[in-house]
């Protein structure tokens, strides 16, 4: 293996390039460092050498560490797992220490050599860290590039110094939003908050790196907190303004995460203590924090699920194995708010869009959706007026069926009603190619029945985007009983195509994400008619990691939706209807004109303006508060497990066929507690013993919807997990 290639040029400064093969980006392992150890060594110890550049062969620096190292180290068939994890990052420690001081003197800090890091473009994690511990750091003035420590957003936080560096680099508040929010920036950016120190245009990165070896001053080379009398800027803990930012900082964390977050409590205690003690000292305690962030199952889950699984889902792991199907050319049918965001986000990402609705007013109101998003980018510096004409000018809004002629991707995106949709399906289907692939956007009707209006039901699969489209980053693609594997790939290809990511599902009623997110919200429902306080309800939910509360949830998406799903579900269901008790609170919020959050009232009161303003007061007559409450630990379990057993039943008949997709899906799709790495990962952490011995308990108290699964009963009784067992692996 190389991953880092040494020169020496005719004045004396060495090169070292990183270039990891067959590879897109840079990221490093254990081997990569030891690789580039040794090149430091090599420099400091040949005379001929004055100073050292960093730079990388590829367009980017660096993506960060390998998470797969980091994820497996945590889980580590060791005797001392936690001792090997604090052994590799203390290594880590030594070799950015070693570039630190360069050779120098440690007591005179005289004598070193200049190390720099020049960076093309994109620096992640280590990819930052490493440059951090440079003596200068050069940025090619590339807008696309980002730069940054996002490693809080996969549940753990900069471990290889960076912690420590920023915060003594910047002061505790002013590198809070880079540690703690995981924020990126452009070189211009970065280099205006002080992340970095010059950014010089492309073309002369590593001349303008090397001038600055070769003019280098001992004084050049010591870090601020290596010099004599360093003082945090911003203030230590025990200094008055220090000690207001560290109160501030631990309310805000433990109000945004609600204590279910460690790795964001650990950063803070790596900087709090870090800050009390000498550098190398601080260093020790960030790697003591850091595995015990990484020896906690959240952190595995989530560098598995956010990270490794939905990378390898983005890269199609399900792909049927047949050509390129990329999309040339997209028609939408209906331009209302589903149909419009998928314009949009086609557009954005290079497809031509033809975008039909019954008249041609709405099919502009439609461009107009993007027009929107645009400006909207533009007024954050995000869009150029280029960029928004060449967007815009992808998009044809007509009323006109012949246009759709050439298009290989057709998405229907029309009223949820099965005669509007086979219509529009047998006007698409007369003027487009023999070959083109027909889609289905629908978050209920079931593929295959809506097949039936296509004269080739292998060719028509389901894509069901999650609103807002631009947002949200899930996309469920549903294989209807007849769906060919030719139309899989064209949905995959696409969803790659407009960067967000796919999870592949069998048809069913309510496919995977709606299925396990309407339990979420009828058990939350459930528990108000019961006489549970709804404060309860919601909080509960919330110190479980969930983004909304069940009935704030409610709100956002609608009642009379609700209702309309209900009437659908109990006439499909008949006698097996299972939810009367919740019916009973919709069609009561709905008939007192309680639609959500769209007529500004619901669960929630709202402003004029549609900003929540707590619970509705008026609850409380309606659904009394019982004189007993249950606990809160009974309220999680049972809004939980509604969602997990489900997602469970969903593995068990096959509508989803690999848990990575479950997972993934939960916590994209509806917000699934992400420090959980989602329904099958939260199982997992909990241990199947547990868990069904909870399911037998809720059951026997609230009914026969807990009922364990006999894939959990399973696991078990064998002892085993969803990502070990031999039932999962062969779904």
């Amino acid at each position: 293996m190389t991953d880092f290639h040494y020169s020496v040029d005719p004045d004396g400064v060495a090169t070292i390039i990183w270039d990891v093969a067959k590879k897109s980006m840079n990221v490093m392992t254990i081997e990569g460092l030891q690789e580039l150890e040794a090149h430091i060594d090599t420099a400091l110890a040949d005379d001929g050498v004055k100073g050292v550049i960093i730079t990388s062969g590829k367009p980017d620096f660096a993506g960060g560490m390998d998470l797969n190292v980091l994820a497996s180290a945590s889980g580590a068939a060791s005797d001392d797992p936690a001792g090997d994890v604090f052994t590799a990052i203390s290594y880590i420690h030594s070799v950015l220490r070693k570039i630190e001081r360069a050779g120098m003197d440690p007591k005179t800090l005289k004598g070193g050599k200049p190390i720099v890091a020049a960076l093309p473009g994109t620096a992640l994690g280590i990819g930052l860290e490493l440059p951090l511990a440079c003596h200068r750091i050069f940025a090619a003035d590339n807008q696309k590039a980002k730069i940054g420590l996002p490693e809080i957003m996969v549940g753990i936080f900069p471990g290889a110094g960076g912690t420590t560096r920023l915060s003594r680099k910047m002061g505790a508040m002013g590198a809070a939003p880079f540690l703690l929010e995981g924020k990126l920036s452009d070189p211009k950016k970065a280099k205006s908050a002080g992340l970095i120190d010059e950014v010089v245009p492309a073309a002369d990165l590593l001349a303008r790196a090397k001038e600055w070896v070769l003019s280098a001053k001992d004084a050049d080379l010591v870090k601020p907190w290596d010099a004599k009398g360093f003082k945090m800027p911003g203030g230590a803990p025990y200094h008055p303004a220090g000690f207001m930012t560290f109160v501030g900082a631990s309310a805000m964390i433990n109000g945004k995460t609600n204590g279910v977050y460690p790795a964001a409590k650990a950063l803070l205690s790596a900087v709090y203590e870090g800050a009390l003690v000498p550098f190398d000292t601080a260093l020790k305690i960030e790697t003591r924090w850091f595995t015990h962030v990484l020896m906690n199952p959240s952190a595995t889950a989530m560098i598995r699920s956010l990270f490794i699984n939905k990378e390898a889902l983005e890269k199609g792991a399900n792909r049927p194995a047949i050509g390129d199907e990329k999309v040339v050319k997209l028609g939408v049918l209906g331009a209302g708010m589903m149909g419009a965001g998928i314009a949009y986000v086609a557009a954005n990402a290079g497809i031509d869009v033809v975008l039909i609705d019954a008249e041609q007013a709405a099919a502009e109101r439609g461009k107009g959706y993007a027009e929107g998003v645009l400006d909207k980018g533009m007024k954050r510096g995000k869009v150029s007026e280029a960029k928004k004409s060449e967007v815009l000018g992808r998009i044809l809004p007509t009323t006109d069926y012949a246009a759709l002629e050439g298009c290989d991707l057709i998405i229907e995106a029309v009223f949820e009603d099965p005669k509007v949709k086979a219509e529009v399906t047998a006007r698409a289907e007369a003027v487009i190619p023999k070959d083109a692939i027909f889609a289905t956007n629908t978050s209920t009707l079931p593929i295959s029945d809506l097949a039936k209006a296509s004269a080739r039901p292998d060719q028509f699969i389901g894509i069901h985007f999650f609103s807002p489209v631009d947002k949200m980053l899930l996309v469920e693609i549903i294989k209807g009983r007849e769906t060919g594997e030719r139309a899989v790939a064209k949905a995959l290809d696409f969803v790659r195509q407009i960067r967000k990511t796919p999870i592949v599902v069998n048809d069913a009623r309510f496919f995977y994400a709606n299925r396990c997110i309407i339990p979420y919200l009828n058990e939350g429902m459930r528990m108000l008619r019961e006489g549970v306080r709804p404060a309860l309800i919601e909080n509960a939910a919330k110190l479980m990691g969930m983004p909304l509360g069940p009935l704030q949830l409610v709100d956002e998406t609608s009642l009379d939706l609700g209702a309309k799903i209900a009437r659908a579900t109990r006439a499909a269901m008949g006698d097996a209807y299972p939810d009367g008790d919740v019916d009973e609170v919709v069609f009561g919020m709905v008939d007192q004109g309680r639609l959500g959050r769209k007529a500004q009232a619901g669960f929630y009161d709202y402003d004029e303006k549609g900003k929540r303003l707590g619970l509705w007061a008026g609850l409380a007559g309606y659904f009394p508060p019982a004189a007993d409450q249950p606990d809160l630990i009974t309220v999680q379990h049972r809004l939980m497990f509604a969602q997990a057993l489900e997602a469970v039943r969903a593995l068990e008949e096959g509508v989803l066929t690999d848990i990575r997709e479950g997972d993934v899906g939960a916590i994209l799709g509806w917000g699934f507690a992400p420090w959980s790495g989602g329904p099958f990962s939260w199982l997992d952490m909990l241990g199947a013993p547990f868990a069904v011995s909870v399911c037998d308990d809720l059951e026997a108290r609230f009914g026969p919807r807990f009922k364990a699964p006999q894939m959990l009963r399973d696991m078990a009784e064998s002892g085993r997990g969803f990502y070990d067992s031999r039932a999962s692996k062969a779904a």
